[in-house]
């Protein structure tokens, strides 16, 4: 059996907060609580939950732009939180991100042609004319054209900007991508037409990248998998095609009930989760998810439930789940 390109085993992150006169450590903010999972080359594996699970977090940590509290991350079997200068910069060419405002992600005083060949040159790929030709080919590859090199980015509109984002995450063949929430800064209209280049690009160059989201209708079609947050924790893992025929979870059955189905006449009954999300600062005792659970019982309070399995690479994080 193949090693999964990425691993991440009892993953935890949190903030610190501190008060008082010394400034010391008063409480922490726990973005992401033990969490594991595996990513196999090739794959595309959807991170969904709603603002505040830790999701984005997830991601940061990974790439080393954020330092774990404790757990592991190992990519191609390198120990990623052991990593010293050097070859954390040769680790950081092989994992790039795709960031979720494309506004912000590009410098305005730079042309489309320097945004490109930047990481060509750091990393030392290729000359000058070699640099420059292999910005025209990704231009063109995330649908675009030559003559957009000369731009800036305040001549384009916020699908091509990211599109420009994404050609860039491509620059340097990278053999992951942390695609952080992509479309949620999109018009409707566009989010498609970018998840559908992303799916392109993912069977042209099969790509493996872990996809960042808040609704479930968006991962649908691009992911292999789907990994289910809240709260700083993992509910549910599964196939695309298992968690959104038999999602287990009762959050996931709330977050999917929100999808629209593409069919005139159906729709899915539509399960209102009570309260907001509550504070990572003081998360609740037991499952993180009880006090908005329409299933939760006293028994919720007290144990803090454990990823499962209920099928063929089908796992559920639900005591009142079989």
């Amino acid at each position: 059996m193949t090693a999964p390109l990425l691993q991440v085993d009892k993953l935890r992150k949190f903030f610190p907060i501190h008060g008082g006169v010394l400034r010391r450590v008063v409480n922490n903010v726990k973005a992401v609580d033990d969490i594991s999972f595996e990513i196999g080359a090739g794959e595309v594996v959807g991170l969904v939950g709603e603002s505040g699970s830790g999701k984005t977090t997830v991601g940061r940590t990974i790439l080393r732009l954020e330092t774990a509290t404790s757990g592991a991350v190992r990519f191609q079997g390198a120990d990623v939180m052991a990593m010293g200068t050097q070859e954390l910069r040769r680790y950081r060419k092989k994992m790039q991100i795709i960031f979720q405002d494309p506004y912000a992600s590009l410098n305005p005083r730079e042309k489309v042609r320097e945004v490109l060949t930047h990481p060509l040159r750091l990393h030392k790929i290729g000359t000058p004319s070699e640099q420059e030709d292999r910005a025209a080919s990704l231009l063109e590859k995330v649908g675009l054209s030559r003559d957009h090199l000369d731009r800036f980015p305040h001549e384009f509109s916020g699908g091509q900007r990211q599109r420009i984002g994404i050609a860039r995450a491509l620059a340097v063949e990278p053999d992951f991508i942390v695609a952080d929430e992509p479309v949620s800064a999109l018009d409707v209209s566009i989010q498609a037409q970018v998840i559908n280049l992303l799916e392109d690009l993912k069977n042209d160059l099969d790509l493996t990248m872990l996809f960042i989201a808040h609704d479930l209708g968006v991962v649908e079609h691009i992911c292999d998998r789907v990994i289910v947050m809240y709260l700083g924790r993992v509910m549910e893992i599964a196939t695309a095609a298992d968690l959104y025929a038999r999602p287990n979870h009762p959050y996931t059955q709330a977050l999917l009930s929100a999808v629209p189905i593409p069919e005139p006449g159906r729709r899915r009954s539509r399960i209102v989760l009570k309260g907001d999300i509550p504070s990572p600062i003081n998360p609740p005792s037991g499952c993180v998810f009880r006090t908005r659970c329409p299933k939760a019982t006293e028994e919720c309070a007290k144990i803090v439930p454990e990823l499962r399995k209920i099928g063929e690479g089908h796992l559920s994080a639900c005591i009142h789940t079989t």
